[in-house]
C-alpha cells in the first residue's frame, strides 16, 4: 500500500506541476489578454495544429535568474510554450511566447527552449513557427538575454534556405526581438493587436523630436504596405492562424524534399477563352494580371505574398497540376508594371525562397522597363534592379516565362529571360519585345529626320515611323525568330502550354559554379 501511494503521490505532483506550467501567468491575465483581442500562446497553437497533435518540450524549465527578486517568481515553463505538431498530418515545430507570464520575456531559460526546437526541426527537416508576443528582453537578466536572442539569430541564420522559417506577430515585438522574425521567410501580423520596431516612440520623441503612435509606427498595415517588412495581414489571431496554415501547405518540409502535390480535378488542357480578349488593343490601357494567373491557376485560387507592398509587381503560390508554384507577374495596373526599388527586393526575396525550396517559378510579363526618376536613382534602383536579375539568374528550379504584352529594355533581360537560363519562353500575339516603346524608339532613331521635317509635317511624319516600327519591332516574332521565344500561344491555351512544360521539366537539374556563396548586390 506505501508504494502504491508513493506512485499516486509522485503522479499527482506530475499533473500539479503540468497544470501550473498551463495556467501561465492566471485566468486574470488571460483575461486580459481575451479582452484585447488577443488568445493566449496554448490556444494559439491548438489553433494552428491539427487537434490533439501538439507534443510539448520543456514544459517544467525554469529561470535561474537571482536578481531583483526574481528568485521568488520561477513559473513552470517561463513564459514560452515549445513543441511540436502536425499540419495536415505534416510535422512542423513551433513556439509561442506567452505574454501572461513576464510579458512574454526572453530569458536564458526560454531562450534555451527555442534553439533545442530549431536545432531538432534542422536535424529532422520540418518547418519552424515562431509565434512572437513579448515585451522584449528579460531586463532583469542583463546580458544572458541579450544572448539569447543571438543564440536565436544564428539558427535562424543557419536554417534559412534548408527549412521553412515563419513568424507571427501577434503582439509587441521590439529592440533586439524584430531581428529573427526579420531573418525568417515569412512575417504574419495581426491588424490591430500587432506591431514592430527597432525603437519605439519614446525613444523616438526623445531623439528625433517626431511624434508617432506605435500603431503608425510599426502596426500591421505600416509594415505590410510602407516598410514591406511583413507579408501578410490577418483580422486576428485566428485569421492569422489559418494563414499560416494555408502558406504550409504550399511549402516542402526542407529543401531536399519537393513540395506536396495534391490530386487535381481542374482539366490540365483546360481553355481559357477570356485570356484571347485580356490585352487592350490600345497598349498604353492598363489591364489586371490577376486575371490571367486566376484563370490558368489550379481552381483559380491563387495566394498572394505581399498583396499591399509594391503593387506593381504580384507575387504568391498556386498550383497547376496539383503542384504548387510561385508565380511572379508585373502589374500594368500599377505604374504601368514598371520595376522599382521596392519591387525590384519583394520579387527578388520571393524568388530566391522558391529557388531554395524547390518550387517552380512562373512568371508572366509586361514591364515597360524601370521606374525613371530622381529618387530611384539615388536610392539606388541599378543596386536594388540587380538583385531580381541576380535571383533570377541564379535560381535553378524550372522556371517558365510567359509574355503578355510588353517586354523593354534591360526589364526584359531582368524578367527571367531566355539568356539567364529560363527553361521555357512563351510569348502571346500581342507580346512588344523591343529596347524600347515605338514612341521613345523613333524620337531616337529619327531624331534628325523629324527635325528636318517641316513642322506642319512632322507630327504625322512621327506617327507614320511609330507604326513602322511598332510592326517592325513590337512584336513577338523577332525574338521567336532567333529562339529567345519558345513559342508564340494563343492566350487561351496558357495552363495547357504551362503544365505540359512542367511535366517536361519534373526531372530538371541545374547546378551553379561550386562557391561559398555569390555576393548578391544587398
Amino acid at each position: 500500500m506505501a508504494i502504491n501511494q508513493k506512485l499516486h503521490d509522485r503522479m499527482e505532483e506530475l499533473r500539479r506541476r503540468s497544470a501550473e506550467a498551463e495556467a501561465g501567468g492566471g485566468p486574470e491575465r488571460r483575461e486580459r489578454e481575451h479582452k484585447s483581442g488577443k488568445l493566449t500562446a496554448r490556444e494559439r497553437i491548438a489553433l494552428l495544429l491539427d487537434e490533439g497533435s501538439f507534443e510539448e518540450l520543456d514544459k517544467f524549465v525554469r529561470h535561474h535568474c537571482t536578481d531583483f527578486g526574481m528568485e521568488e517568481q520561477r513559473p513552470a515553463g517561463d513564459g514560452f510554450v515549445t513543441g511540436f505538431g502536425r499540419m495536415e498530418g505534416r510535422l512542423v515545430y513551433v513556439f509561442a511566447q506567452d505574454f501572461t507570464v513576464f510579458g512574454g520575456s526572453l530569458s536564458e531559460a526560454n531562450a534555451s527552449k527555442i534553439c533545442k526546437i530549431m536545432d531538432l526541426a534542422m536535424r529532422v527537416g520540418a518547418p519552424v513557427i515562431g509565434l512572437n508576443d513579448s515585451g522584449g528582453a528579460r531586463i532583469q537578466e542583463g546580458v544572458m538575454s541579450l544572448a539569447g536572442y543571438a543564440d536565436i539569430f544564428l539558427r535562424n541564420t543557419l536554417s534559412s534556405g534548408v527549412i521553412p522559417q515563419i513568424s507571427a506577430i501577434m503582439g509587441p515585438c521590439a529592440g533586439g526581438a524584430v531581428y529573427s522574425p526579420a531573418i525568417t521567410d515569412f512575417i504574419f501580423m495581426t491588424r490591430d493587436t500587432s506591431y514592430m520596431f527597432v525603437t519605439g516612440p519614446d525613444v523616438i520623441k526623445t531623439v528625433t523630436h517626431e511624434e508617432v503612435t506605435k500603431h503608425d509606427l510599426g502596426g500591421a498595415m505600416t509594415h505590410n504596405a510602407t516598410s514591406g517588412v511583413a507579408h501578410f495581414v490577418a483580422r486576428d489571431d485566428a485569421e492569422c492562424l489559418a494563414m499560416i496554415r494555408e502558406l504550409v501547405s504550399f511549402l516542402p518540409p526542407n529543401n531536399l524534399e519537393d513540395p506536396p502535390r495534391r490530386p487535381c480535378s481542374d482539366p490540365w488542357d483546360r481553355a481559357e477563352a477570356s485570356l484571347d480578349k485580356l490585352v487592350p488593343a490600345d497598349p498604353m490601357q492598363p489591364y489586371d494580371i490577376k486575371d490571367a494567373i486566376h484563370a490558368v491557376v489550379d481552381e483559380n485560387y491563387f495566394f498572394e505574398v505581399q498583396e499591399h507592398f509594391a503593387q506593381n509587381i504580384v507575387v504568391g503560390f498556386a498550383r497547376l497540376d496539383g503542384r504548387p508554384v510561385g508565380v511572379v507577374a508585373n502589374q500594368p495596373a500599377i505604374l504601368a508594371g514598371c520595376l522599382d526599388i521596392n519591387a525590384s527586393i519583394k520579387g527578388a526575396r520571393f524568388v530566391r525562397f522558391c529557388d531554395a525550396f524547390n518550387l517552380p517559378l512562373i512568371t508572366f510579363e509586361d514591364v515597360p522597363g524601370f521606374l525613371p526618376g530622381t529618387q530611384q536613382e539615388f536610392g539606388g534602383i541599378i543596386k536594388h534592379g540587380a538583385k531580381l536579375l541576380f535571383a533570377f539568374a541564379e535560381a535553378t528550379v524550372p522556371k517558365i516565362t510567359v509574355i503578355t504584352r510588353k517586354a523593354y529594355g534591360g526589364a526584359y533581360c531582368v524578367m527571367a529571360s531566355k539568356h539567364i537560363r529560363t527553361d521555357a519562353n512563351y510569348a502571346w500575339p500581342t507580346a512588344e519585345i523591343a529596347v524600347m516603346g515605338p514612341e521613345g524608339a523613333v524620337n531616337i532613331v529619327y531624331k534628325r529626320e523629324l527635325e528636318r521635317a517641316p513642322e506642319a509635317d512632322r507630327q504625322r511624319l512621327r506617327q507614320e515611323k511609330i507604326t513602322e516600327f511598332r510592326e517592325r519591332f513590337a512584336n513577338p516574332y523577332v525574338a521567336a525568330e532567333r529562339g529567345y521565344i519558345d513559342a508564340v500561344i494563343e492566350p487561351s491555351q496558357t495552363r495547357a502550354k504551362l503544365i505540359t512544360a512542367l511535366r517536361a521539366l519534373e526531372t530538371k537539374r541545374d547546378t551553379n559554379p561550386k562557391k561559398k556563396h555569390g555576393n548578391i548586390p544587398l
